[in-house]
């Protein structure tokens, strides 16, 4: 059994006056239920133990909010406020998790704050309308994934609206901005443009349907492709990650380097000089990689 709930503008008239900031139509009912099948479905194929999901608007106003059964107690609050900290801040809390780990402890005083990954902002036209937040999976890694499934779910409708979309530009500052944690810039359901980063090495990952397009800006690594990925699990539709890689061959990158990775094969930053920065492009094929 599962609980949900859907609470109107009527409901929430003591709330924080950013809420009335937010217009009525900036995140709709049918978009946050979408986002929340998304969610859910995400939850039960890679049998998460439980897990409370809140959806918000942009002023952090609670729209739509789910409780699966197996969730701890305090996992319903803990998921709005990731959601309520996503949408206030406009970015991901893995960012501020991140940060904190990092030193920046400080942040850890500011008020009504959940640093804790699993808060994701809802975004159209490169605009915020909300945010999702998931607290009570089997990890924080698995809250972030089924937070990122119902984010998703509204870019790829965006993406099928989109028809005829305008020339996107993305200013300097904003893309300075997401190099300093690694973020996407840009995503639709034809392509991706993420602008990432890494401290160290990572799992080993492949893509069904995305090639990834990497150009390196700074730092060094050791690139593996091909080979088998040891222990791999799927961690989302069409994705797979794992320890490592056996076999393969193994590349040394630095600045300047570009790098092809077609679909379905497996690659895995096996050695990495930090900070590595790097522009990757994933363009999603409509097939599978064994289509």
């Amino acid at each position: 059994m599962r609980l949900q709930v859907a609470i109107g503008p009527s409901l929430l008239l003591a709330a924080a006056a950013s809420a009335a900031a937010a217009r009525a139509e900036d995140l709709r009912m049918e978009d946050a239920r979408r986002v929340m099948d998304a969610a859910t479905t995400y939850a039960r194929e890679h049998a998460a133990p439980g897990g409370a999901i809140a959806i918000v608007d942009a002023g952090g106003a609670i729209v739509l909010f789910e409780r699966l059964d197996g969730t701890f107690p305090a996992g319903s609050r803990i998921a709005v406020g990731k959601a309520q900290t996503a949408a206030a801040f406009r970015k991901p809390t893995k960012a501020f998790e991140d940060a904190i780990n990092g030193g920046r402890t400080a942040m850890a005083a500011l008020p009504d704050f959940f640093p804790l990954q699993g808060g994701v902002p809802l975004v159209v036209d490169e605009r915020v309308i909300g945010a999702i937040g998931v607290s009570g999976a089997a990890s924080a890694q698995q809250d972030e994934e089924i937070a990122r499934a119902g984010a998703e779910a509204m870019a790829v409708e965006t993406a099928e609206s989109a028809a005829g979309s305008p020339v996107e530009f993305l200013e300097a500052a904003r893309v300075a901005a997401a190099f300093a944690h690694g973020e996407p810039l840009l995503e639709n359901r034809e392509f991706k443009v993420h602008a990432s980063r890494r401290e160290g090495p990572g799992e080993a990952e492949v893509h069904d349907r995305d090639t990834d397009v990497v150009y390196v800006l700074s730092g060094t690594a050791t690139l593996v492709t091909g080979g088998r990925v040891v222990a791999g699990r799927a961690v989302a539709p069409g994705e797979t990650r794992g320890a490592s890689i056996d076999g393969g061959a193994a590349r040394e990158l630095g600045p300047g380097d570009v790098v092809v990775v077609p679909r379905g094969v497996p690659h895995w930053f096996r050695q990495v000089s930090p900070p590595l920065t790097y522009y990757v492009i994933k363009v999603t094929s409509s097939k599978g990689a064994h289509s």
